[in-house]
């Protein structure tokens, strides 16, 4: 069927292999898709994270006209603002703890910027977006954001997973219920690939990209020379700097 994601024998170039921390990598010619001319290497470098997010949006029910929330404004979360404006959300909600982050967010199409460490998420959507909300991105995968975005969705809505969670999820029982009470669709999405390879995902990406659709260049904080990886990753996990997406460069 073409469902790469749901492949046992998985092979992708930079995940199961080393892919871009170099100099350069040698790629079968199926492998390499053409950059539209107006499409500098920046741009490009974000194709796949974009496709990520494209995947996921596939795989929805969305609709033009439709009210979408983001939760977690990272660089996939700002992305996924972008697919909802594609794809003709009629309002976009972005949420986040980071006010740095939501600024970014208003200027890249969200409508709406809730900051949940200083708003009562639920209290707010109940007063502003009671029953409105038809497709919800979970784009964090913290603890705590698993959990909330069961309560935005309206009756029969959906919530599409994004977000990749890096300890153990616990969801309290009132918010897994809300799956069973608001009948909601619940889909995780993993890859970035549909058949015929390389799918929709990518062409869809480099297309977007060429009309200037697709923005990746404020998701980008920093531009740092490759030698500079193993220091800016310590300084990334260990939260020692703020970054946004961070760009290495090898000229």
């Amino acid at each position: 069927k073409g469902e790469y994601a749901r492949c046992e024998k998985l092979f992708v170039i930079g995940s199961y292999e080393p892919g871009s921390f170099a100099e350069y990598v040698k790629l079968p010619a199926q492998n390499v898709l053409k950059v539209p001319d107006n499409v500098d290497y920046i741009e490009a470098a974000m194709v796949e994270p974009s496709a990520v997010v494209a995947h996921g949006f596939y795989k929805s029910n969305i609709q033009p006209g439709m009210t979408v929330a983001v939760m977690g404004c990272g660089s996939i979360g700002l992305l996924a603002i972008q697919w909802a404006r594609i794809f003709g959300a009629a309002h976009i909600i972005a949420i986040d703890i980071d006010a740095h982050k939501l600024d970014i967010a208003t200027s890249l199409g969200a409508h709406q910027t809730i900051n949940s460490k200083e708003e009562n998420l639920e209290k707010f959507i109940e007063n502003h977006y009671a029953n409105q909300i038809d497709l919800a991105i979970e784009s964090s995968g913290a603890k705590v954001t698993i959990g909330q975005i069961l309560t935005l969705p309206k009756k029969g809505g959906e919530v599409v997973l994004l977000g990749i969670p890096y300890d153990d999820i616990e969801i309290d029982r009132v918010h897994f219920e809300k799956i069973l009470r608001n009948e909601l669709t619940v889909c995780g999405s993993w890859n970035c690939l549909s058949s015929n390879f390389p799918g929709k995902e990518w062409t869809a990406t480099l297309h977007y990209m060429k009309t200037k659709d697709i923005n990746v260049k404020p998701i980008i904080s920093h531009f740092l020379p490759l030698e500079k990886g193993p220091e800016t990753f310590d300084k990334l996990v260990n939260k020692k700097e703020r970054f946004d997406k961070v760009m290495f460069t090898i000229y």
